[in-house]
């Protein structure tokens, strides 16, 4: 779970600039206005509550202040093309010293006083706000991107750390010592300033990038790629320099014991911790019935986690940004779960945090010469330093000189990265307040600079035909139904229909790694036909527990369906997928059981058991209420095939009525891969109602005749991507069902239906594909939206 909450490709994602010369100045009477107005309302607020009333009141009004300034900066910046957390950071800088300190004095210091007690309290805040934007910071690391790009990445990020990183450093070493909050400690502050000028700022480049629509261009993946891994880089350098600031002192054994420590955290994390946050976040889903346990059970991960790195001597910001990443890569972490804890970090932390950064830096400093100087060397050492990293990195690489100097252009922006480094460095005392506010205006000014210069540089670049080719497999992906599903629920028994349902689940689970969770219904088939046997004698006999043979046949079917799948070749650049995660649930209960399972946030349902249909040709009751309770996509299986043979034959034929809809278009996927697990021939049968008619004018003819070029130029596409021989067919003349069961009779061992549910509290996908149900001699898979 990587990417959520972003606008389609195609899109303008950015907004017009205000047209109004008056919404700027609009906006400073707003902070202005709220200002004056907390001043008023503290005091009135407070009265009856002592000074502790005074404190929260004050405290709430602090926040609430800092919420508004960074809402309606954020929304400003966007407005002229700027990231929102630079508004944000802006929004501080107009509540601090620097703008409203100067215009109002008395007002900016009763609102934000110099008291330890009151400041603390939105420290608090603060400090909680930069764990909650590093572990959103990991969860938005994709370190399979840094696996696919490879070399480019690798070798941009290197340099593109080393060189700006030997830079501040060595300014650092040479700054004078009123500079220096500890001159005993210059070392350290060195580390910290070379960290601050190397590192970019992935959710700054990602935004530039995703505007232009370069995210999925080769050279979009290495800039967001070689963004990560300097990322990763540097928040390890900043714990290894953290660890030398707890020593005290600064020796072999100090420097060998951070390192060692981050060393042995890093593979703990990226080994067995792996395994353990999957499991927990899984845990936690499937077994809590209040709201929210995933989030709760993330937010302790990365607690955790931050306390074992202070505990083995470094900072808590390692151990959130690393759970963080391993949160990310959990299969279980759906789109819903990551945009209601990316909501809360957004809308709460994000200008909370970044609004007090601004608030404490002082740009007044730069009416002192020597202190203006310095800034204005600092940022050319750090843009310069930057760009000529990534430039020799990307040459080095192999990229060519315009994408080279695009990926100079697109790793200067400092931005949210550079200002939680200041910040860490600040609250530490390793940074001086001098120091923390030149790297804060470095950071505005490399950033506000940076979208301009990746946007002229990105439009010089030609599209290859590679590149274009992977481009439009990719689009078919994005709009694919099997590619986007992430997690599977299968209601099997032990039955040939249950076979062939845990063999399905299998391969599409092994296309990309899908965890699935298995509800074994043998147990329950066995008590409904022994309850049936023996209704005459109206006993009650609790139904004895599946044989262990039995309740692993279904979940070893599921892996070695997806074993199967993962060793077929995957495309260039695309990464195989990981051993399939599977778990069996027993259950001799009725259907309410798969419905409470159903409610844990699975994307389809497939279902294989004994009685599928009623004497009359109909689902069964039994399917009906099993899938009642599922309101997703689902795949229905019925044989016409003894147990031995559950699945279609290695070298069978599957048919595949396609008519343009969506639910036809899920059923080609679903086909075509289980056509490529068992090496089927497809056949695609394009079905209309009825052929033209003579009375049909020519216009009307040649738009049919488009729309159905368009329907098998789509599937083809979809067979092509899948690596799948395809013949078409057409039948105009006849019924959809008559044309589907007269094409079916031809020899086909399986038909992949496509349908829709229909309200009610039988199962139902309509006159069609009842009539398929009833007199289908051959197999059939229903894919129902």
């Amino acid at each position: 779970m990587r990417q959520s909450g972003q606008r389609p490709a195609g899109a303008n994602s950015r907004p017009l600039v205000l047209r109004r010369s008056g919404g700027p100045l609009l906006l400073v009477v707003c902070v202005l206005f709220a200002a004056a107005a907390a001043v008023e309302a503290v005091p009135a607020l407070a009265a009856e509550g002592g000074s502790r009333g005074a404190s929260q009141a004050l405290f709430i009004a602090q926040l609430a202040l800092l919420l508004l300034v960074g809402r309606l900066m954020g929304e400003l910046a966007q407005r002229i093309g700027q990231p929102s957390v630079m508004g944000q950071l802006i929004g501080g800088l107009l509540l601090g010293p620097s703008f409203f300190g100067l215009l109002w004095p008395s007002a900016q210091h009763a609102i934000f006083p110099a008291d330890p007690v009151q400041k603390s309290m939105l420290d608090a805040v603060s400090e909680l706000g930069v764990l909650m934007l590093l572990l959103l910071t990991g969860m938005e690391t994709d370190l399979q991107m840094v696996r696919r790009v490879g070399r480019a990445a690798i070798a941009a990020a290197l340099a593109g750390v080393a060189i700006p990183f030997a830079c501040g450093f060595t300014l650092g070493e040479f700054l004078p010592a009123e500079f220096l909050p500890k001159p005993d400690a210059r070392l350290v502050t060195s580390i910290f300033l070379g960290t601050a000028l190397s590192i970019s700022s992935v959710k700054i480049v990602a935004m530039v990038i995703r505007e232009m629509n370069f995210m999925r261009r080769d050279l979009g993946q290495i800039i967001i790629a070689s963004a990560i891994l300097e990322d990763t880089i540097g928040w390890v350098i900043i714990a290894v320099a953290f660890g030398l600031a707890a020593a005290g002192t600064i020796d072999v054994w100090s420097v060998s014991r951070a390192i060692v420590g981050t060393g042995l955290f890093m593979i703990a994390s990226f080994t067995v911790g792996r395994r353990i946050v999957f499991r927990l976040i899984r845990w936690a889903n499937d077994n809590f019935r209040s709201d929210f346990p995933v989030i709760t059970t993330i937010l302790i991960i990365m607690a955790a986690m931050a306390l074992t790195t202070q505990l083995i001597g470094v900072n808590t910001v390692l151990g959130a940004f690393v759970a963080g990443i391993l949160i990310g890569e959990s299969p279980i972490l759906t789109r819903h779960i990551d945009e209601e804890l990316r909501g809360l970090i957004v809308a709460l932390f994000m200008p909370v945090f970044f609004g007090l950064s601004g608030l404490n830096a002082d740009l007044t400093i730069l009416r002192s010469p020597d202190l203006a100087l310095l800034a204005v060397g600092l940022i050319a050492i750090a843009s310069i330093g930057k760009f000529l990293g990534a430039f020799i990195g990307g040459t080095v690489g192999g990229l060519s000189r315009a994408e080279s100097l695009a990926l100079g252009c697109g790793m200067n922006a400092r931005g949210s990265t550079e200002v939680i480094v200041a910040t860490l460095g600040l609250s530490t005392g390793l940074l001086s307040q001098n120091l923390f506010t030149l790297i804060v205006t470095m950071a505005i000014v490399t950033t506000t600079a940076m979208p301009s210069m990746l946007r002229w540089s990105l439009k010089r670049l030609p599209l290859r035909k590679k590149e274009r080719l992977r481009l439009e497999r990719e689009e078919l992906d994005a709009r694919g139904f099997v590619t986007n599903l992430e997690r599977l629920l299968v209601a099997a028994d032990d039955s040939a229909n249950g076979k062939f349902a845990t063999q399905l689940a299998g391969i599409i689970a092994g296309s990309s790694g899908k965890p699935t969770t298995i509800l074994d219904l043998t147990a329950r088939t066995k008590k409904a036909s022994a309850d049936k046997a023996e209704e005459p004698a109206k006993t009650t006999r609790r139904p004895s527990a599946p044989a262990k043979s039995d309740r692993q046949h279904s979940e070893q079917a599921v892996k070695r369906a997806a074993a199967a799948t993962t060793s077929l070749e995957p495309d260039p650049g695309e990464e195989k997928p990981e051993n399939v995660d599977v778990i069996t649930r027993q259950h001799a209960a009725g259907p309410e059981a798969v419905a409470n399972e159903a409610s844990k946030g699975y994307d389809l349902l497939v279902v294989g058991i004994a009685n599928t249909r009623d004497p009359k040709g109909s689902f069964s009751k039994d399917l009906s209420l099993i899938t009642r309770g599922f309101e997703g996509p689902l795949a229905v299986v019925d044989t016409r095939a003894s147990s031995r043979e559950a699945a279609p034959p290695r070298h069978g034929r599957i048919l595949i009525p396609v008519n343009g809809t969506e639910v036809s278009r899920r059923a080609v996927e679903v086909g075509l891969l289980l056509a490529r697990a068992s090496d089927a021939h497809v056949t695609a049968l394009y079905v209309t109602r009825t052929s033209p008619s003579p009375a049909v004018s020519q216009p009307r003819r040649l738009v049919m005749r488009r729309n159905e070029l368009g329907v098998l130029k789509d599937i083809a596409a979809l067979a092509e991507r899948y690596d799948v021989p395809l013949r078409n067919t057409t039948r105009a003349d006849m019924a959809p069902d008559q044309a589907i069961l007269r094409e079916a009779g031809h020899g086909y061992d399986l038909v992949v239906l496509g349908v829709s549910r229909r309200p009610g509290d039988m199962l139902f996908f309509g006159n069609t594909g009842a009539a398929v149900l009833e007199r289908s001699p051959t197999s059939i898979l229903f894919v129902a939206s």
